[in-house]
């Protein structure tokens, strides 16, 4: 029998060969899979274009983790992006995003899809802008530069990156301008700080026309469907800080995103949602189940979120105690966040550090979920720590490498215990009279 993609697969109760891999993965049953698929509550990320092992986000499955990676105006080494990768992937990261914005966007989306062995996602209103910047109109904010974007250019970089073998991309389908007007409503302290957004939003308010990608949403349907590409329906209006939280506009956005997931759902489209962005400690948790009842369930895809404003440098740990809590209360793909957010383009060391990060809250969140396996080697490196077994204490560590290079960092006159304690080790002093 055959199928056009997953979903068309799964409503004639085939359970294809992608689904038969990641219930493998997930140690779920692949019936589990297909009903998840068919239900729009999973989506399984592999354009049919490309040779990579399938990875499924979504209901109670594990959560997976995002880096993101590309060049910018000011700095594109494709060298550079490369080794990112390679530390992304060797860090853990599920699926890597190509945000790239300078340099020959393309070339740089080609070298990324050859060396990725994890799914690849983008954003193609970046390269859809690029005319406008290869004209010499450098000024996003000049009145050029928006009247150059040309919406059917736009679905032209959209089909060709689907064609080129893109697993997902970030589409800013919900911001109208009714949410448009929504923001301006009420006082925001960051306006739009979604690059994606802000740029297609511009276009919309000078030239008084309505979101392409929502006017035209059942054209991006069928590009995307050809070739079972997911579609990511882009937070164009999160919050940039914790003022902006929660938000009419924000709000508003997201009500429309479920309408256009159900809208997929019914053509065979695959879809998640992305979501917030900066958010109060007690207002994750709430974000969550918003989108799982505005969105009818779908999968929920969170950068971060970032619980606090005042850690520049350090915004890797901020992200990862909202993402801790936002997958414990049901978020199922986090968008990591480095040390260098809202500083600089991420070094390699940075892109290490943010991978760990988010691995560290989404595994604590699959803990809380009760996901199958996730405390076993919580389990297995308290075993390993009691009998002071070193090195299965490093295979059980995240970062095994790591873990290794700061405990021989200091002289140890005993290889049983660390310089932390020494002699008065508790588990050493203890395991004579503790059975």
């Amino acid at each position: 029998m055959e199928y056009i993609n997953q979903i068309s697969a799964a409503r004639q109760n085939i359970v294809t060969d992608e689904m038969k891999a990641c219930a493998s993965a997930e140690g779920v049953a692949p019936e589990k899979i297909r009903e998840d698929v068919m239900n729009g509550f999973t989506v399984i990320t592999k354009n049919r274009l490309r040779d990579i092992k399938p990875l499924a986000v979504g209901k109670d499955l594990k959560t997976k983790v995002n880096a993101n990676i590309g060049s910018s105006g000011d700095n594109h080494d494709i060298e550079e992006e490369l080794e990112k990768l390679i530390a992304a992937i060797k860090s853990g990261a599920d699926a890597v995003m190509d945000l790239s914005t300078g340099g020959n966007i393309v070339e740089f989306r080609s070298h990324i899809l050859k060396n990725s062995s994890v799914p690849l996602g983008t954003v193609p209103l970046y390269e859809a802008f690029q005319p406008a910047v290869e004209k010499g109109i450098v000024n996003p904010n000049s009145p050029d530069f928006i009247d150059k974007f040309d919406p059917e250019y736009l679905f032209d970089v959209i089909e060709r990156q689907c064609e080129e073998g893109v697993d997902f991309i970030t589409v800013h389908c919900g911001l109208t301008l009714k949410a448009i007007s929504a923001m301006n409503m009420q006082t925001r302290i960051m306006g739009i700080v979604s690059r994606g957004g802000s740029l297609i939003a511009s276009w919309m308010i000078r030239n008084n026309r309505e979101n392409p990608l929502y006017e035209n949403y059942e054209r991006l349907l069928k590009i995307a469907k050809k070739n079972d590409v997911v579609l990511s329906l882009g937070d164009g209006l999160r919050p940039g800080c914790l003022h902006d939280a929660t938000d009419r506009a924000q709000i508003t956005e997201l009500i429309t995103l479920g309408e256009l997931q159900k809208k997929a759902l019914e053509e065979g489209v695959q879809v998640m949602i992305e979501g917030p962005g900066h958010v109060p400690l007690n207002y994750v948790e709430e974000n969550i189940k918003l989108e799982k009842s505005l969105c009818n369930g779908a999968p929920f895809y969170v950068l971060g979120p970032l619980v606090t404003d005042i850690a520049p440098g350090y915004d890797h740990i901020t992200s990862a105690i909202g993402g801790a809590i936002a997958a414990g209360a049901g978020a199922d793909f986090l968008c990591y966040v480095t040390p260098a957010e809202h500083l600089r383009l991420p070094s390699v060391s940075d892109v290490k550090e943010g991978v760990i990060a988010a691995k560290i809250a989404a595994h604590a969140g699959d803990i809380v979920k009760g996901i199958k396996g996730a405390a076993n080697l919580d389990l297995e490196m308290s075993k390993n720590r009691r009998a002071m077994n070193w090195e299965k204490q490093y295979a059980c560590a995240l970062d095994p490498e790591r873990a290794r290079e700061m405990r021989a960092s200091l002289p140890l006159k005993d290889d049983k215990v660390c310089s932390m304690c020494s002699s008065y080790c508790s588990i050493k002093l203890n395991s004579s009279f503790i059975k």
